[in-house]
């Protein structure tokens, strides 16, 4: 449509919501059992350090296995969900989307997503419970790492994983 005339189109525009504290906190209504800690690198003459985890931030502190995972440029994990195992995400290089559903049906948040993006610039850890659906994707140009801090080691010959695909209809996200 080709209009001529002059014309304030700041009145069809919507505003912002606060999505952010001054502090640079998200400001989201989190999952039940959802916990999530922005870390803060500290500066050193050398370089910086980050800690990953400490016992005296109130998470709950057992920790059977550590992993990492590397994931290629744009690479999307898909929907998972554990029965028995709460994951402790940090990402420690890179950029990474985490994308968390509540498909707990007795939850008081069913039905809730939070999202975070989190890497080298930003660094932090999201605890995500039993039973909520999670995807993380590579938002970076180059590979990027999560570290995964487990309560319960991977059992090979009966992993605590239920998949759907990526592109599922029973969750309300998409990639």
């Amino acid at each position: 449509m080709k209009n001529n005339s002059k014309m304030d189109i700041t009145k069809f525009a919507k505003q912002d919501s606060q999505n952010i504290t001054s502090d640079w906190i998200p400001i989201m209504k989190f999952i039940d059992g959802v916990q999530f800690k922005e870390i803060k690198n500290v500066a050193k003459e050398s370089g910086y350090l980050t800690e990953i985890f400490r016992s005296d931030w109130g998470f709950d502190n057992k920790i059977e296995q550590v992993f990492q995972v590397a994931m290629f440029p744009g690479s999307i994990s898909g929907w998972h969900v554990h029965k028995n195992t709460t994951d402790r995400l940090f990402v420690n290089s890179g950029l990474i989307k985490i994308v968390l559903y509540d498909g707990r049906i007795e939850s008081p948040t069913f039905g809730l997503i939070n999202e975070f993006r989190l890497g080298t610039i930003r660094a932090g850890i999201v605890i995500v419970p039993k039973g909520v659906w999670h995807a993380v994707q590579n938002l970076d140009e180059s590979t990027s790492l999560i570290i995964n801090m487990v309560d319960y080691s991977y059992k090979y010959e009966n992993p605590d994983h239920l998949r759907l695909p990526i592109d599922t209809e029973l969750i309300p996200y998409k990639f």
